[in-house]
């Protein structure tokens, strides 16, 4: 009788297996089917009303109405035509993706997938031509490992029937962690980090564009990339990411 010949299992199947099987709440640590428990996303995962194009949490008397914005965006508006984030970056959100960004917790991925799925399917967003993921420079791809902006837009274009082609965005020089950085100096960090690749730009002209990200904090990076897509003949670009870091005066 002929061997079989046994392929190994995909990740991403495993995870989804995985995800079935009973464990630990990641933020309570109770018993769960859930990698997080129902209880802590009643707790930790309400929607909250937020600016149409920076996400920005907006006072409870915004609920309802129709595409609210933010004094800031009011005064100055974004590049973008929308802007969907799924969560506040706080507890237990902000500790959750530092593991998912830095210690390569994939386990993490489809929970928070689920979130900003939510998020968007509230939100009743168009759907886009092209969902890609925020570009990562070579130096922080070997420090990390991976992109984890790049493992979640795979994962929600399969879930939402997107094209996803992240070799479209590149990221053109390395510069410096935005995370240090003063927000009145994170604009100039990342001014003329980002490019379209040339041989692909054609594709892009008269689309509509999804930038997926993990977090936004002052909106520098994907307002810098909205302009550069706009210049390339990209009709519109939303912004979606997982958690939005709450303005000062949120807390």
């Amino acid at each position: 009788m002929p061997e079989r010949s046994l392929a190994a299992p995909k990740p991403a199947l495993i995870e989804k297996v995985l995800m079935r099987c009973a464990g630990q709440c990641a933020v309570c640590r109770a018993w769960s089917h859930q990698t997080i428990c129902e209880s802590c996303l009643g707790l930790y995962a309400r929607p909250l009303p937020r600016c149409w194009t920076c996400a920005a949490r907006l006072p409870p008397a915004f609920v309802g109405r129709p595409r609210p914005q933010c004094g800031r965006c009011l005064q100055t508006a974004p590049p973008l035509d929308r802007a969907v984030a799924a969560l506040d970056y706080r507890f237990p959100w902000d500790g959750l993706l530092q593991h998912f960004k830095y210690h390569q917790a994939l386990d993490l991925r489809e929970s928070l997938l689920e979130r900003l799925n939510t998020a968007l399917s509230a939100a009743e967003v168009e759907a886009p031509d092209w969902l890609l993921p925020v570009p990562l420079s070579i130096e922080r791809l070997r420090e990390r490992g991976y992109n984890q902006s790049h493992e979640l837009a795979k994962a929600l274009a399969r879930r939402r029937g997107l094209r996803c082609k992240p070799e479209m965005l590149l990221r053109v020089r390395h510069n410096d962690r935005q995370a240090g950085l003063k927000l009145e100096d994170r604009a100039a960090n990342v001014r003329g980090v980002f490019a379209v690749e040339p041989l692909l730009a054609a594709r892009l002209r008269g689309t509509s564009v999804a930038l997926l990200d993990d977090v936004m904090t002052s909106g520098s990076t994907l307002f810098e990339l909205a302009g550069v897509l706009l210049q390339a003949g990209v009709m519109s670009v939303q912004a979606w990411v997982i958690a939005r870091t709450p303005e000062p005066g949120d807390e």
